[in-house]
């Protein structure tokens, strides 16, 4: 098909523009200065008129957990990848700790082959650290994998590497990406003990920010810097969630660097006092959320090119594995539909002096340059026509029965319920397009889409 997407504010590495993108078939053809209808001239099948809507590259959400295969019942790549695409997500790389977890060649490869038959989002797979698997780790073929993923700290899967010698080998020998979420065990342990002797097996998940506390974050991420910086290795710093973890960072192009950081909308958006509110155990998540200090503090941070990413550590749980007490319910939640609404709405607030086009840059165009994504992540001649509309509306507020609104009859179900519940919201995901196909129309996926393809790697 030939489609032309016009009168769009195109926004694109740093950039945003008046114009009109043409697409055939799976590619973008052209990216025109000019926003006018095009002329009829017959070769055009479908002509969109954006009315000054934003046109960005779809966003690459480079932090999912999509449960399967094992957890299923939490949702599926089917469920998740629908909720990708309703949120002008075309790209997602995921974790690692499904059951089983993903810890050899072969693991990964049996993820590829599940998501090319059922993901509407195009596709990687980490391949996760243990203890004993170092191997594995260095002969993969890192064309097909986004890196590697470390978990120094215990979290959802129970894939912590607490041996020094394979954690030092890890960043000496491999020679991609190293994804570490850091949090030291023995601080949380300790905290652990001090708070079920303080308040017993019911301690309230209002607590949660002092059992994963910013001191168990800034300890495992400067081991982390330290031995990034001893072996020259490539690290990505996952979800930081603390003003007191960001000097270990440098602003600048990611490009230039060789330890990058990640940060989530809803450290963003969200501090820890809101889990005292009656739907506060929905908030629950590894790293806490931390105070409205550390709020602040990540949101210059994003502003300054500190953060280099954002990505929303996608979650899916049940209603019931959320209850609880800090020590029984489960930690993660799902965003992956809210990213880009919410984070358009926190740039166009006068007091936060984030912009839109950094929105889009740590959201799109930086997760592309950071794992070397071919031909995605920019609007640009001869890249995959992977493109989200993002429009202005009226002020809604989001509710429990929007994390399904998107699916129609029938299709695979994910989590019934969302973190944002309760949030006035100004934007909305008008349009997505994956390889060139219509996935999302701003109200529905289109369940007849082709499935999407697995991302390559140029590390």
């Amino acid at each position: 098909m030939k489609i032309i997407l016009y009168n769009a504010i195109i926004v694109d590495r740093g950039c945003r523009r008046l114009g009109r993108v043409t697409v055939v078939d799976q590619l973008i053809a052209s990216v025109e200065a000019d926003p006018t209808a095009p002329a009829d001239d017959g070769e055009v099948d479908l002509a969109i008129d954006l009315n000054g809507a934003y046109l960005l590259p779809g966003a690459i959400d480079t932090h999912v957990h999509f449960r399967e295969p094992g957890l299923t019942r939490k949702g599926s790549i089917a469920s998740e990848s629908a909720a990708a695409v309703s949120g002008g997500v075309t790209s997602y790389l995921e974790m690692p700790n499904t059951a089983p977890p993903t810890i050899t060649i072969e693991a990964v490869e049996d993820k590829i082959g599940r998501a090319s038959k059922s993901s509407l989002a195009n596709f990687g797979f980490f391949i996760g650290a243990t203890n004993s698997n170092i191997d594995q780790l260095l002969a993969v073929d890192r064309s097909k994998v986004p890196g590697v993923k470390l978990f120094m700290g215990s979290s959802t899967g129970n894939m912590l590497v607490d041996d020094d010698s394979t954690i030092s080998r890890l960043f000496r020998d491999f020679k991609g990406v190293i994804a570490v979420h850091a949090e030291d065990e023995a601080t949380i342990a300790a905290n652990r003990a001090r708070l079920k002797e303080q308040y017993g097996d019911e301690a309230p998940v209002t607590l949660h920010h002092q059992l994963r506390s910013a001191e168990a974050c800034l300890t495992a991420t400067a081991r982390a810097v330290e031995l990034a910086k001893k072996f020259d290795a490539r690290l990505h710093v996952l979800h930081i969630s603390t003003a007191a973890e960001l000097p270990l960072f440098t602003s600048g192009q990611v490009a230039s660097k060789r330890i990058t950081a990640e940060t989530c909308p809803h450290y963003l958006l969200f501090s820890s006092d809101m889990l005292a509110c009656p739907d506060g155990h929905f908030k629950k998540c590894n790293p806490a959320i931390k105070s409205e200090a550390d709020r602040q503090a990540l949101i210059q941070a994003v502003a300054d090119g500190v953060i280099d990413t954002i990505a929303t550590d996608h979650a899916p749980h049940t209603r019931d594995d959320k209850a609880g007490s800090l020590f029984t319910a489960a930690s993660g939640m799902p965003g992956i539909k809210f990213m880009l609404p919410m984070l358009f709405d926190l740039a166009a607030d006068p007091a936060t002096p984030i912009s839109i086009e950094q929105i889009v840059e740590k959201c799109c165009n930086n997760p592309a340059a950071l794992y070397g994504i071919k031909r995605r992540g920019a609007i640009e001649p001869g890249y995959f026509a992977d493109l989200a509309v993002v429009a202005p509306c009226d002020p809604y507020t989001i509710t429990h029965a929007d994390a399904l609104s998107h699916l129609p009859a029938d299709y695979p179900q994910g989590p019934d319920w969302t973190p944002y519940a309760g949030l006035t919201c100004s934007h909305r995901v008008a349009l997505t397009l994956v390889n060139g196909q219509i996935l999302f129309n701003g109200s529905k996926i289109n369940p007849d889409a082709s499935p999407a393809m697995p991302l390559a790697f140029n590390q």
